[in-house]
């Protein structure tokens, strides 16, 4: 499966200069190209709009968010949407062609597999960005006699957030 020149082009722009709020690419004669571009101003109602109801379709998202820290934060999702009332062969063509299509695509964060729009709720995202340690020691009961490691420290991360 060929990937046009300007799928490449546009997600750089998407990535870098922040041009677009998503992109919706097709597969049209062996070959992966644009189908939609989304301006920095639409919103997530207006993407998931944009995707047909009976086919299926790749889309990069840019989503912004504002964690509970109040720090403004960005991921980019992928999105592979595949409607459970589109064509068989259409599923087996995007399926079998979404890792590679995915390589060319550098800085993909997150990736979604979709069959309705209900699928590709990003609420769970909005975290904090906070940082938990908890440090525990073991009693030296638990330690091997033969152990030289003494006392061992155990320090356990708890992450209230993602980090991409």
């Amino acid at each position: 499966m060929a990937v046009d020149d300007q799928c490449k082009l546009k997600f750089l722009e998407l990535k870098a200069k922040r041009n677009y709020r998503f992109i919706i690419f097709k597969i049209e004669s062996q070959q992966v190209v644009i189908e939609k571009l989304g301006s920095p101003e639409e919103t997530y109602e207006e993407f998931a709009a944009s995707l047909p109801a009976d086919e299926c379709r790749y889309a990069v998202f840019d989503y912004d968010f504002i964690t509970t820290d109040n720090c403004q934060k960005s991921k980019i999702f992928f999105i592979a949407w595949s409607p459970d009332t589109s064509r068989v062969r259409s599923k087996m063509v995007y399926a079998s062609s979404k890792d590679r299509f995915k390589r060319e695509l550098d800085g993909i964060q997150v990736e979604l597999q979709a069959t309705d729009p209900s699928e590709m709720s990003f609420r769970h995202y909005q975290v904090s960005s906070s940082l938990d340690v908890v440090v525990s020691f073991p009693s030296t009961a638990s330690l091997s006699r033969r152990s030289f490691i003494s006392p061992l420290l155990f320090i356990y991360f708890t992450f209230s957030c993602l980090f991409f």
